[in-house]
C-alpha cells in the first residue's frame, strides 16, 4: 500500500512538471507592475522662437477687368435694334442699342407746340410794348401805368418762352437716351436682352442689358492679411504665376493699395497687368509673391502644434510642468510651419504633436 501511494505521488508531480513546462513555452510572463509611461515620453515639446520673415509672402490673387460696367437704359422703352452680342469688341462712343418709346415722340410734339405758342406770345407782347413806348413820345397820349403793364407782360411772356424752350431741350435729351453708346473701349461679355424686350432703368441688383469689360489691361487683386499690411514693400517688384499658365513667371510693381481694411480685415492691393495678346481672362487665379520689408519678425510654430476646432484655434503650452491652452490666430503658412499671433511669447514651450485630447492641467515635462 505504501508503495502504491509513493508511485501516485511521483506520477502526479511529473504531470504537474510537464504541464508547467508546456505553459512556459507558449506564454510570456505577465507584467504585474502596471507602470505607465510618463507624459514626457508621449508628447514632444519645443521652445517657441521669433524668426525673421521670409523676403516674400506667397498669397493668392485674382484677375479682374480694369473697367467693368453693367449697362442699363436711362429711360423706359422697347429694344429696337441690338448692334452687339457677347464677345463683340467695341470702341468708346460706339452705338450699342437703339430703343423706341412712342410716347416720347408725342411728348416732343407737345413741347414744341407749347414753345411755339409761348414764343408767339412773347413776340406779340414785345411789339405791343414798343408801340406804347413810341406813342408815349407824345405827351398825354399814353398813361405811364399802361407802359409799365406792357413791360411786365413782355418780360413774363419772354420768361415763359424760355421755359418752354428748355422743356423742349429736356424732352430731346430724354429722346437721346434711346440710343445707348459704349462708355469705354472693351468687350461685351453678357447680353441679356433681345429685340422687342421692355427695359427700364431698374436698380443695380437688376439684370443689366449688357455687361462691358475693359480687358486690354487687367487688375491683379491680392488681399493682404491685417498683420502684414505694414510689412509689405510697395516699391519692390512682385513676381506672380497664373495657375492656368504654369511655368510662366511675370513681374510687375504694385500699382495701388486700398489703404483701408475690408470686413475680412484685409487690405486689397492691385497690380496692373497688360493683356497684349488677350491671353489673360478676368477671373483667372494667380500665385503672387508679395515682397516684405527686411527685419520683420514673427513667431513660427510647427503645423502639427496647432489644434483647430469650430470655436477656436490654439496651441498647447507647457508652463511649470502643466499644460495650458493659448489662443492664436494663423498667419502665413509654409510646408512645415505656420506664423501665429496671440498670447504666445518667445521662450515658451509648446507641444509639437498636439491634439484636442490633451486637456489643460496635465503634468508634462518640457524638453
Amino acid at each position: 500500500m505504501h508503495n502504491i501511494k509513493m508511485k501516485y505521488k511521483i506520477i502526479t508531480m511529473a504531470a504537474v512538471t510537464m504541464a508547467f513546462a508546456a505553459c512556459s513555452k507558449n506564454q510570456k510572463p505577465i507584467d504585474l507592475t502596471n507602470e505607465k509611461k510618463p507624459e514626457a515620453d508621449k508628447y514632444q515639446t519645443s521652445m517657441v522662437s521669433e524668426k525673421a520673415l521670409s523676403s516674400s509672402a506667397r498669397l493668392p490673387g485674382q484677375l479682374k477687368p480694369f473697367n467693368e460696367v453693367n449697362i442699363f437704359p436711362k429711360v423706359n422703352g422697347f429694344v429696337k435694334t441690338l448692334y452687339v452680342d457677347r464677345g463683340s469688341v467695341v470702341k468708346k462712343g460706339q452705338l450699342l442699342v437703339t430703343l423706341e418709346a412712342p410716347e416720347m415722340e408725342s411728348q416732343l410734339q407737345v413741347a414744341n407746340s407749347r414753345y411755339l405758342q409761348a414764343q408767339e406770345n412773347a413776340v406779340a407782347s414785345k411789339e405791343k410794348y414798343e408801340r406804347l413806348k413810341q406813342a408815349a413820345a407824345v405827351p398825354g397820349s399814353v398813361s405811364p401805368l399802361d407802359i409799365d403793364n406792357a413791360l411786365s407782360r413782355m418780360k413774363a411772356d419772354d420768361a415763359m418762352a424760355n421755359a418752354e424752350r428748355s422743356n423742349v431741350a429736356a424732352v430731346r435729351t430724354m429722346g437721346g437716351y434711346l440710343n445707348i453708346y459704349a462708355p469705354f473701349d472693351g468687350m461685351i461679355i453678357e447680353r441679356n436682352v433681345s429685340p422687342g424686350a421692355l427695359v427700364s432703368p431698374g436698380k443695380p441688383t437688376d439684370q443689366a442689358m449688357l455687361v462691358l469689360q475693359d480687358i486690354n489691361k487687367l487688375r491683379l487683386v491680392v488681399y493682404i492679411p491685417e498683420d502684414y499690411v505694414d510689412k509689405v514693400d510697395l516699391d519692390e517688384p512682385v513676381n506672380f504665376t497664373f495657375n492656368a499658365m504654369p511655368g510662366q513667371q511675370h513681374t510687375a510693381k504694385i500699382s495701388r493699395s486700398a489703404n483701408a481694411l475690408s470686413t475680412m480685415h484685409q487690405e486689397a492691393v492691385e497690380i496692373d497687368v497688360p493683356n497684349k495678346n488677350d491671353m489673360l481672362k478676368p477671373g483667372m487665379y494667380a500665385e503672387v509673391q508679395i515682397p516684405m520689408r527686411s527685419g520683420a519678425k514673427s513667431i513660427l510654430v510647427p503645423n502639427t502644434a496647432i489644434v483647430r476646432s469650430t470655436e477656436r484655434q490654439y496651441v498647447i503650452t507647457v508652463h511649470n510642468g502643466k499644460t495650458a491652452y493659448a489662443d492664436i490666430k494663423e498667419g502665413l503658412t509654409t510646408r512645415d510651419s505656420t506664423e501665429v499671433f496671440g498670447d504666445l511669447k518667445p521662450g515658451s514651450f509648446i507641444i509639437t504633436n498636439a491634439n484636442d485630447e490633451i486637456k489643460p492641467g496635465v503634468a508634462i515635462a518640457s524638453r
